[in-house]
């Protein structure tokens, strides 16, 4: 039985699983939306909307967590100088996924997870 066992495995391993979940919250921090799987997006979305989460909260306990999932300074510091702005009246889920369709070569189905208020700054589409 699998319960009360939240996330998905990805037939990875937890460290490679959680190496790119942190590569991806990396990257749709600094570009505001990501092009992936499908299940990877539905999984991602946990793991942002916390970070969002932090740092709307905004103190240095919540910095530091922070700092401990998403390794680069900028890209932190970059999440919350502006989350309170654009996700302070929110009260949750700060993403959405569209589905895009399947993959050309092995049929996967394919999602834009992206900000639900729009980036000042996001262009273009980060691929993972």
């Amino acid at each position: 039985m699998r319960h009360r066992k939240a996330g998905v495995k990805l037939n990875r391993t937890s460290s490679h699983r959680d190496a790119m979940f942190r590569n991806m919250v990396t990257s749709m921090i600094k570009h505001g939306r990501i092009r992936t799987t499908d299940v990877k997006a539905k999984e991602l979305r946990r793991w942002v909307d916390k970070m969002v989460t932090l740092a709307k909260r905004g103190d240095l306990h919540a910095r530091r967590q922070a700092l401990s999932v998403i390794r680069e300074k900028n890209v932190v510091h970059q999440l919350f100088a502006e989350a309170q702005d654009r996700f302070g009246h929110r009260p949750g889920g700060y993403t959405r996924i569209i589905k895009l369709g399947n993959r050309a070569g092995d049929a996967a189905p394919m999602a834009l997870i992206e900000f639900v208020d729009p980036a000042p700054v996001a262009t273009g589409v980060a691929e993972a």
